[in-house]
C-alpha cells in the first residue's frame, strides 16, 4: 500500500515539477513575448515581478538555512557553557524505560488553557522478554508491541482560563485551579472502580508552559508568568497549588465557610507532587515513553511551535557551566546528562540571524513594537503569536507600496497591529482552494470600509496567499536549521563544512520550492517511522525528497540505521496546513547536504499530542517507581 501512495506522490509531484518549470520559463521568455501580450497581461506580470521583489528578503535558500544550523551549533555551545538564561538543567536527568506503571492524577497549566486527566502508564508486555525465533514472527511481534497502547487517559477535562483569572491575584487563580482539579477527583471517586478504595492521597504531576526555577523535581518557583497573566511576584508553585486544592481535602460540617457548588459531601484525598516540569520537557517525556518499543527510534530531542516557540535536549554535564552541572549532581550525585531547558528563542542566540541577513525590515518593525524588544528574536519569526501580525505587516507594505492603496481605504484589522491573527491565516487563507475563492471569503471576512471603493479580487487574494506561504516557508525552514543545530550541539549529528558535491541536486529557487515541499501521500507517522533511511532514500529518489543515503557505507552500518525522533507539539506545527511537512523537508535537506551520518541517523519529526498532560503523569510514574 506504501508503494502506490508514494509512486501516487511522485506522479503528483512530477507534474507539478512541471508546471514550476514551465512557469520559470515562461517567465524567461517574457522579453520576448512582450508584444504580444495585451496591455492588462503586461501589467499583470510587471505586478507580478514587483511582489517577488518586495518579497526576496523572505527566501532562505538550502545554502543559508546550512550555514545558519552551523552557526546555531556553535552558539548553543556557548550558550550552555556561559548562559544563566538559556539552556537551563532541569531536575530530570534521565528518560523514562518504558517501563514505569500506575495511575497517576496529571495537570497541565497553559496560556490558554488548563487540562486535568488521570494518567495510566500501561507499561511494557508482559511477554516483552519473549522473543520469537523466526524472523517473520519477530517483525510481526515488533509490529505489535509499536501499536499497543502504552497510555490510558480517563476522566480527562479541560477549561479555558478566561482573562478575568489571568488578572486576577495569584490566590484566585490557584483557587479555581484548585477547584477544577476538585471536579476531576470528585469524579474519579465515585466511580465505580475507585468507589471501594478511596486513597489518603494522590500522586500528582503537573506541567507548568512558564518559566520556572527547580531545585528538585518536585518543588518550582514561579516566576514572572507573561502570556497576559498579571502575577508578577515569584511563587512557590507547589504551595499555591495545594492551598487552592485543600479546602476539598475537609468535610463541609469540619468548618463555618459553605461549601461552593463544587463541594461534594465527602473529603477529597490528599495530593502528593510528584514531578513539576515545562511543557516542552514534559513532551519530551511523554513520547519518550511511547516509542520505546519502536526498533531504531530513540526521542532524541522535543520542541514547542504553538503560540511560542522552544526546545528541550539532554546533554551531557560536561557540555555546560560548572554552576549548571553542579546543580544537577545537588539533586543527583550519579548523573551524567540531564534534560535541557533551551529557551532557544532568547536574544543570546540572535548572532547568527544578524550575521546572514536573516532579519528582514518587516521584522526589525515588529521587534520594535513588542513590550521588549530584542528579547525573543526568533520567537517573533517562529511563534504562532507572531506570525499573523509579521504577515499583515508584509500585506499592509505590499497594499500601501504596489497596491498604491490609501491606509484609509483597508480593512481595519490590516491596520491595527495583531488584528490579523495566525488562526485566521491558517483557516482560511492558507486553506483556499484559488485566489477566486479566498477573494470572495476575505471580501466577506476581511471587508473594507464601506466608504473604501477598493475590494478584494484576484490579485490581491493571490498577493495575501503569497505573502503568507513565504512567511510560513521561513519559519519551517529556520525551525529546521535550529533543530539541526541544536543535534549537532549535542553530538547527536555531525554538520561537515558545506560542499554543494554533497547534495545530490542544486537546490530549486526558493520559488520554485513553494509547492514542493510536502510529505509524501501523507502517508501517517507510523508508517513513515518503520521506514529506514534507505528505505526512504530509495522510494523518494525521483521524487526530490532529499534524505541521507550512505555511500560510502560507514563501518558501523550493520548496526542498521537510527532514527533520531524529535518530538513536537503545538498549535503551529499541528495545525497549520503544510508546516509540519516543510519543516522536515528542510530536516531533510539538510541532513543529506552534509553527507551521511554514522549509525546511517536520519531525523524524523513525530507528533507528541498533548504531551503536557501525558508527560506530567509519565514523570510522575518514573519518580514512584523508583
Amino acid at each position: 500500500m506504501t508503494s502506490v501512495d508514494l509512486t501516487s506522490s511522485k506522479k503528483d509531484e512530477d507534474e507539478e515539477r512541471e508546471i514550476m518549470h514551465d512557469d520559470l520559463a515562461e517567465d524567461g521568455e517574457h522579453e520576448d513575448v512582450s508584444s504580444e501580450l495585451d496591455a492588462a497581461q503586461q501589467e499583470y506580470l510587471a505586478h507580478n515581478q514587483q511582489l517577488e521583489e518586495l518579497l526576496s528578503p523572505m527566501f532562505l535558500d538550502e545554502a543559508v538555512l546550512y550555514k545558519l544550523a552551523r552557526r546555531f551549533s556553535t552558539t548553543y555551545r556557548n550558550l550552555a557553557l556561559t548562559s544563566d538564561q538559556q539552556f537551563l538543567p532541569t531536575p530530570v536527568t534521565q528518560l523514562p524505560t518504558g517501563r514505569e506503571t500506575g495511575r497517576y492524577l496529571a495537570i497541565d497549566v497553559g496560556g490558554s488553557n488548563l487540562r486535568v486527566a488521570f494518567i495510566e502508564l500501561l507499561g511494557e508486555a508482559v511477554d516483552s522478554d519473549v522473543r520469537p525465533t523466526d524472523a517473520t514472527e519477530r517483525s510481526r511481534d515488533t509490529i505489535r508491541k509499536a501499536q499497543r497502547q502504552r497510555v490510558k487517559r480517563t476522566l480527562e477535562r479541560a477549561w479555558p482560563i478566561q482573562e478575568h483569572l489571568k488578572m486576577d491575584k495569584a490566590e484566585d487563580l490557584f483557587s479555581w485551579i484548585g477547584d477544577c482539579i476538585a471536579e476531576v477527583v470528585a469524579e474519579s471517586l465515585s466511580s465505580d472502580a475507585t468507589k471501594k478504595d478511596i486513597p489518603a492521597e494522590l500522586d500528582m504531576g503537573i506541567t507548568f508552559s512558564f518559566p520556572i526555577m527547580q531545585e528538585s523535581l518536585a518543588e518550582a518557583t514561579l516566576m514572572p508568568m507573561g502570556k497576559g497573566f498579571a502575577i508578577s511576584s515569584n511563587l512557590n508553585l507547589g504551595n499555591i497549588l495545594l492551598n487552592g486544592y485543600e479546602k476539598h481535602t475537609r468535610r463541609p460540617d469540619d468548618e463555618d465557610e459553605p461549601s461552593t457548588k463544587r463541594r461534594k459531601l465527602f473529603a477529597l484525598p490528599k495530593l502528593k507532587i510528584q514531578a513539576i516540569t515545562n511543557d516542552t520537557v514534559a513532551t519530551l517525556a511523554s513520547l519518550a515513553y511511547k516509542v520505546k518499543s519502536l526498533p531504531n527510534s530513540r526521542v532524541a530531542m522535543g520542541i514547542i511551535v504553538g503560540t511560542g516557540c522552544n526546545a528541550t535536549i539532554p546533554m551531557k554535564l560536561s557540555a555546560l557551566h560548572e554552576s549548571k552541572a553542579k546543580s544537577v549532581n545537588t539533586m543527583d550525585p550519579g548523573a551524567v546528562e540531564t534534560i535541557v531547558n533551551t529557551e532557544w528563542t532568547i536574544s543570546g542566540a540572535a548572532p547568527p540571524l544578524k550575521e546572514l541577513n536573516v532579519t528582514t525590515k518587516w521584522d526589525v518593525e515588529l521587534d520594535q513594537a513588542c513590550a521588549r524588544p530584542g528579547f525573543q528574536p526568533f520567537e517573533y519569526m517562529t511563534g504562532g503569536r507572531y506570525i499573523g501580525e509579521l504577515i499583515r505587516l508584509i500585506l499592509f507594505d505590499y497594499l500601501t507600496t504596489i497596491a498604491e492603496l490609501s491606509k484609509r481605504s483597508l480593512p481595519a484589522n490590516l491596520v491595527q497591529e495583531y488584528a490579523l491573527t495566525t488562526t485566521y491565516i491558517s483557516d482560511l487563507v492558507a486553506k483556499a482552494r484559488s485566489d477566486n475563492d479566498l477573494a470572495q471569503a476575505l471580501n466577506k471576512s476581511l471587508p473594507p470600509p464601506e466608504s473604501s471603493d477598493w475590494r478584494w479580487d484576484a490579485q490581491a487574494a493571490g498577493a495575501f496567499r503569497k505573502i503568507a506561504r513565504a512567511v510560513q516557508r521561513r519559519s519551517a525552514g529556520l525551525i529546521a536549521a535550529a533543530v539541526v543545530g541544536l543535534l549537532a550541539c549535542a553530538r547527536e549529528i555531525e554538520l561537515k563544512e558545506d560542499s554543494n558535491s554533497s547534495s545530490p541536486e542544486n537546490p530549486a529557487s526558493p520559488q520554485s520550492n513553494d509547492d514542493a515541499i510536502t510529505e509524501s501521500a501523507g502517508a501517517p507517522d507510523a508508517a513513515v517511522a518503520s521506514l529506514n533511511s534507505a528505505a526512504v532514500a530509495a522510494n523518494h529518489a525521483g521524487q526530490g525528497h532529499v534524505v541521507p543515503v550512505l555511500d560510502p557505507t560507514p563501518i558501523d552500518w550493520q548496526s542498521g540505521p537510527e532514527e533520531l525522533v524529535v518530538a513536537y507539539t503545538g498549535g503551529i506545527i499541528q495545525h497549520y496546513p503544510q508546516f509540519k511537512e516543510m519543516c522536515q523537508q528542510y530536516i531533510d535537506r539538510l541532513i543529506m547536504r552534509t553527507g551521511p551520518q554514522r549509525g546511517g541517523k536520519s531525523v524524523f519529526l513525530r507528533e507528541a499530542s498533548d504531551g503536557g498532560v501525558i508527560g506530567a503523569g509519565v514523570l510522575a510514574g518514573m519518580v514512584v517507581r523508583k
